[in-house]
């Protein structure tokens, strides 16, 4: 009877120490925990900063996803709205001021116009005698302003360099020598470019080429005495080769016109440009009499160097709106 009390009490006894064995590292965590210090504190100053500065990081950025959710609700139509009263603002504005300054301007043929000054009323009353120039529109854009039209010159051969430092494909360029390589190697290259054998074309361009070019260079020499000039003779020219170029081709063209010739042209063109009117204004600015005589108005051997003038402009132009032509057809001259 007494081996049951026995056996009771040692299997309470296991029980007790089993308990206290899995209770034991339980205990000696939490009191671990309780004198282990501030994480914080345990850091270093660098790795505290750091966290630190994580943390304003994110809440950086939750700002910056609150605003950019907020621009996408609300900011793009208040922007828009903005937006579009501000350019009906503008529009306005500016029509009121247009409107506000035709309806100032003098009438017409006033004596208060503007253009009736004592400028205009020069060219008018003595353009003849002081140009020989019968065309007083030529008399003043290539004597009294003759600087100008040097300018525009100027302007129209830089526009076609320009273009043709964009555009020019040249196999002998280390820049562009790739490509001009393999637009020539393309067995279509040629039969892309070139036009076709169109009869009717040929034969129009036949006969129509030499009468647009003799065209413009009679405006051109007669610009002095008619209506005319450089610009609008050179225009005329300029389109004699384009028509010859479209109906031939630029092989054909190649045997008169290559790009050392528009080179040379055009050189030339200015520098006598520039050259005859230095001596113009040189003589001008320091009172000389200048040695190249007027002539006899009306004769085409007249208007001092206005002539000479009217060629060089027109070289330039027929030869820029060929190199335009050329250039953006092909990619060369």
């Amino acid at each position: 009877m007494k081996k049951k009390p026995d056996l009771l009490n040692t299997a309470r006894r296991g029980v007790s120490n089993w308990l206290n064995q899995e209770e034991a590292p339980l205990e000696r965590g939490m009191l671990a925990a309780q004198q282990r210090p501030d994480m914080e504190e345990c850091l270093p100053a660098d790795e505290t900063a750091r966290l630190r500065m994580e943390e304003e990081a994110r809440e950086e950025e939750e700002i910056a996803q609150r605003l950019r959710e907020w621009n996408e609700k609300k900011g793009t139509r208040i922007s828009s709205g903005i937006y579009g009263a501000l350019c009906v603002l503008i529009c306005v504005t500016m029509i009121c001021l247009f409107l506000y300054t035709v309806m100032n301007l003098p009438s017409f043929g006033s004596a208060q116009h503007p253009i009736n000054n004592e400028v205009s009323a020069r060219y008018i009353e003595k353009g003849l005698q002081e140009t020989g120039a019968v065309n007083i529109v030529t008399g003043m854009i290539l004597d009294y302003r003759a600087f100008d039209t040097l300018g525009e010159s100027t302007v129209l051969f830089t526009a076609a360099m320009v273009v043709l430092f964009l555009l020019r494909l040249d196999a002998h360029s280390d820049r562009y020598s790739d490509l001009a390589r393999a637009v020539r190697e393309n067995p279509h290259h040629e039969s892309y470019y070139e036009p076709r054998s169109d009869a009717i074309l040929q034969k129009t361009a036949f006969v129509l080429t030499p009468i647009v070019i003799l065209l413009g260079i009679y405006v051109v020499l007669n610009g002095h005495l008619s209506p005319g000039g450089g610009f609008s003779g050179g225009a005329i020219m300029g389109a004699g080769l384009v028509l010859y170029a479209s109906a031939f081709g630029s092989r054909s063209i190649r045997r008169f016109f290559t790009y050392k010739t528009y080179q040379r042209i055009v050189l030339c063109a200015l520098m006598t440009y520039a050259l005859s009117k230095c001596y113009s204004f040189y003589t001008g600015a320091n009172g000389i009499h200048s040695i190249i005589p007027l002539g006899t108005p009306g004769a085409i051997l007249s208007s001092g160097l206005i002539l000479v003038l009217n060629i060089c402009v027109g070289f330039i132009v027929t030869c820029t709106m060929y190199a335009f032509y050329a250039v953006f057809r092909k990619g060369e001259l």
